[in-house]
């Protein structure tokens, strides 16, 4: 929920409060009756806010929960590709040092042929 949304929703509740207190306290009635009806419009608010509140952070759970998976999917996307990549790199290093052990070879087999030659 976002600041603005927030702010939001303690302003309408404290109005909510604030009316009913108000409303109360205009209202002819015994005293007595008076706080048990403030009293009760309080407990109401207070359980209203804890509802509220309590859906708001399961939301975010929920919210954090998604996210948290998304990046492990996402970590999990960039190690496979780097060990695909990894492997690529093996793969062509392996084909380089094939091709450099064959020119080696070739180049052992002129140099023992032109030695022959020279003695």
């Amino acid at each position: 929920m976002s600041n603005n949304a927030g702010n939001t929703l303690l302003a309408v509740l404290s109005g909510a409060v604030i009316g009913a207190g108000i409303g109360i306290l205009f209202a002819p009635d015994k005293g007595t009756r008076t706080r048990e009806k403030i009293k009760d419009s309080f407990d109401d608010a207070k359980n209203d806010f804890k509802h509220k509140f309590e859906n708001v952070s399961d939301e975010l759970k929920h919210k954090f929960s998604i996210a948290k998976n998304d990046l492990e999917e996402t970590f999990e996307d960039i190690v496979s590709n780097m060990s695909n990549k990894t492997e690529d790199i093996i793969t062509l290093l392996e084909a380089k040092l094939a091709d450099l052990k064959l020119q080696n070879a070739k180049l052992q087999k002129e140099t023992s042929s032109t030695s022959k030659q020279n003695s």
